[in-house]
């Protein structure tokens, strides 16, 4: 599963679980991180890491979530997020994980230019200033990129373009075509014009891992149970099929759904608070398969916005 900060009670209760974790270095951690001459890098991953480690099994430390260097609340975060990863990665390193414990920041699509077709997707601008020097890391260190995608944003964007079948894996006609490549389902998509800017921006080999992916059951529109459901289950059964996206095909697609419960207390739109698996009280939202929950990973954000 993955957290989005620290929280000593849930990865106490993590000890010997055996569940592989996706921790995040929160953004406000950031400029304290980068400005620092890594004595607070080593003492936080000491004092989130190393302390729970072997007992907790620590997959990938994502540095930061969704920096925009193009505008918004997270643009002045933008310079500290690479120098805060190297910080991190070397205190990885030299307690000797560096192969256990991957070391990554989450991105997403508003960074993509020109994201259709998908072999035109590109960092651009302030994005390629700011992912260029990150791709170039996660080459040279052997660590993945992080990247979240919501076919139900880029739906609700663009319903003309972007018809509901093809955002829930259920078009069964009309698939857009790439040159070769074929896209039955607008996830694939999605990931694609994100492989495109990585490998332009100088990474053929870095892995994307889809750090959240999900669909609202309630607030907006094409937001219903009924959707949701089918998007999860859709989307549970193409990661789980093997057989990976167009630009990489064969290839499985590590996955982590958003999100494990509904966040009934954020801010924003109205949507953001319908996202969960499951509702306040614990009470499942969708019939998915036993098997596919032993399987698929979880973006737990009950320590952040959800009360019980």
């Amino acid at each position: 599963m993955r957290m989005y900060a620290p929280n000593p009670q849930t990865l106490q209760a993590l000890r010997g679980s055996g569940i592989e974790l996706v921790l995040d270095v929160p953004n406000s951690d950031l400029e304290g991180l980068a400005n620092d001459d890594g004595v607070a890098a080593r003492k936080w991953v000491q004092d989130n890491v190393l302390n729970y480690n072997p007992d907790v099994k620590f997959r990938i430390i994502a540095v930061g979530n969704e920096v925009n260097p193009n505008g918004g609340e997270t643009a002045r975060l933008a310079p500290f997020v690479l120098p805060t990863m190297t910080k991190i990665y070397d205190a990885i390193a030299s307690a000797g994980l560096k192969d256990q414990i991957k070391v990554s920041t989450v991105t997403y699509s508003a960074l993509i230019s020109n994201s259709f077709p998908p072999s035109r997707g590109s960092f651009d601008g302030a994005s390629g200033s700011f992912m260029g020097p990150i791709i170039n890391f996660l080459k040279n260190t052997n660590n993945p990129l992080l990247f979240n995608i919501y076919p139900y944003f880029s739906h609700i964007e663009n319903q003309q373009n972007v018809p509901l079948p093809y955002a829930l894996f259920t078009a069964t006609g009309g698939f857009p075509k790439d040159g070769q490549n074929q896209y039955r389902n607008l996830f694939d998509a999605l990931l694609d014009a994100a492989y495109s800017a990585v490998e332009k921006a100088g990474g053929p080999n870095v892995v994307i891992v889809v750090s959240e992916s999900g669909w609202p059951s309630a607030g907006g529109s094409s937001a219903s149970v009924k959707n949701a459901g089918s998007y999860y289950r859709n989307l549970i059964n193409h990661v789980l099929g093997g057989s990976g996206s167009p630009k990489r095909p064969g290839r499985a697609i590590e996955t982590y759904l958003f999100a494990m419960f509904d966040e009934n207390q954020k801010f924003g739109a109205e949507s953001e608070k319908h996202f969960g698996l499951f509702s306040p009280n614990k009470q499942p939202k969708y019939q998915i398969s036993q098997n596919a929950w032993s399987t698929i990973p979880l973006v737990e954000s009950l320590v952040l916005y959800c009360t019980i």
